[in-house]
């Protein structure tokens, strides 16, 4: 038999906070968030997470809609027009160029030294701006009067799943906060019955890197994006099974809430609290969700404009979908379409496989940008349309056209709230090896979305493991040369 005086050396000092009638879990929930009404039996209620909050100065952009163009979209063929590179085709580049360069799958330490390679592709200047555009994107190119083009954009990372990573998380490490987990944790959500950070997916697979793209790392996963799917229930098991009538489930919630509340006193835990929240928010999403999802609700000429057809998994209903978020205070959404590695070869050539790409994502795109200014909301929603990183001026030595990863210099484009329309910001080379002037790195261009939202990137941050993090790690400068 064990005395009590050995029975009380087996209790940790955990067993004695968590057993205590008024443990130090329970004092601390009830003074953080549950305040006096706690001790006088009243029900409480659970601050929201996700409820909106001031930005650090007035902003320009209410919400985000990210297009990230997986796989590493091709400038050269797109966006930045080098006559030189059809001047220079089939010959070796000079060493000055690609001298202590690293790149995915190119050795430029062999004999043979990679050669320029033109275009096949047709550029013209479009709109009153005159921005450069090639035939791939002949929507786009509509819009250009409506677009801010960012070139000499530099990354650090020349391989797919860390070089995503990095431009969603701002470091190639896994388990670092997304950029729409920031934003939701800067700013909480304007909708109550959506989550405040939606993604939503398309082409042939998904992007490498997978989840941890739209993950919360280290922040409370409240904030981690949550995948939407474009056909059936936006996420499994929404629908309530047969026979189980709201009443029942109304009791079953009100049991698990019950228990949740139970732990969260015990513990103190915001995990707890989360778990709570996603109950909730799950619960208002089975009236929410599938209204949302119905694009029939759209006019016929709506659906025309996108491409969208309902019922149907395509960027296009996804950008359409995207709009629709938006409008009811969805935060941060981000669309993800794969297929846009050009290598050459058999499906990833920059002839027959680039246009099919270009095809599917081009209609959409431009529709986006002109249905939200025609609704009023483009003034106050950031669009942002483009890659983890882009294409090298060489060809590669494959069976068909390709181009290798190019982390030194490549574009995007962003639209929308704040965003100077009809311009252009940096300049590459005559090659577009490289940055002409100063280069514009990741880090910035996440600084700036930050700012165009009220938010600075230098104050929007999160201690952990005993230090302050924040999404630009030690880097960002906001561009302002892209503001109205």
């Amino acid at each position: 038999m064990i005395c009590c005086d050995e029975l009380m050396l087996l209790r940790t000092r955990r067993h004695f906070f968590e057993e205590c009638a008024l443990g130090l879990g329970k004092m601390a929930l009830a003074s953080l968030f549950l305040g006096p009404r706690a001790f006088a039996g009243q029900d409480v209620k659970l601050p929201n997470p996700l409820a909106p909050k001031k930005p650090h100065f007035p902003p320009r952009a209410r919400s985000v809609i990210y297009l990230f163009m997986a796989g590493g979209p091709s400038q050269l063929e797109l966006f930045d027009y080098k006559p030189k590179l059809q001047e220079l085709d089939g010959q070796p580049i000079p060493q000055s160029f690609i001298q202590g360069k690293r790149f995915a799958f190119m050795d430029t330490f062999t004999k043979e030294v990679p050669k320029v390679l033109g275009t096949r592709r047709k550029f013209a200047q479009r709109g009153q701006c005159g921005a450069w555009v090639s035939e791939c994107l002949p929507q786009i190119a509509s819009a250009v009067d409506d677009v801010a083009f960012v070139r000499a954009v530099a990354t650090e990372v020349f391989n797919h799943a860390p070089a995503k990573i990095f431009t969603n998380t701002g470091s190639p490490q896994f388990g670092r906060p997304s950029m729409g987990a920031w934003v939701t944790y800067g700013l909480g959500s304007e909708s109550q019955d959506l989550p405040g950070f939606v993604v939503l997916q398309s082409g042939p697979r998904g992007p490498r890197g997978g989840a941890p793209n739209w993950g919360s790392g280290f922040l409370p996963t409240s904030y981690q994006g949550v995948p939407f799917r474009a056909v059936g229930d936006p996420i499994l098991n929404l629908t309530s099974p047969k026979g189980f009538n709201q009443r029942r489930q109304g009791q079953a919630l009100e049991v698990l809430r019950d228990l949740n509340m139970t732990r969260l006193a015990e513990t103190g835990d915001p995990e707890v609290a989360t778990r709570i929240a996603s109950y909730e928010m799950a619960y208002r999403m089975q009236t929410s969700a599938p209204e949302l999802m119905d694009l029939t609700r759209e006019s016929k000429e709506t659906l025309e404009l996108y491409g969208a057809e309902p019922g149907r998994s395509s960027f296009a209903n996804n950008c359409l979908l995207a709009r629709r978020l938006v409008e009811r205070g969805v935060r941060f959404v981000q669309l993800y379409h794969t297929d846009w590695d050009h290598h050459g070869g058999p499906g990833q050539d920059l002839e027959g496989s680039l246009d099919k790409v270009c095809g599917e994502v081009d209609r959409p795109s431009a529709a986006l940008v002109n249905d939200l200014k025609r609704r009023g909301l483009l003034d106050q929603t950031l669009v942002v349309w483009g890659g983890e990183f882009g294409r090298t001026p060489m060809g590669e030595k494959r069976e068909t056209v390709g181009r290798n990863h190019h982390i030194d210099a490549y574009t995007i484009w962003m639209s929308g709230a704040g965003v100077k329309p009809g311009t252009t910001v940096g300049e590459t080379d005559e090659l577009g090896f490289g940055p002409a002037g100063d280069p514009i790195r990741v880090h910035d261009i996440q600084a700036t979305i930050l700012h165009l939202l009220g938010l600075d990137h230098l104050k929007l941050t999160f201690r952990f493991q005993g230090r302050d993090f924040r999404l630009t790690d030690v880097g960002g400068k906001v561009i302002t040369k892209l503001f109205a």
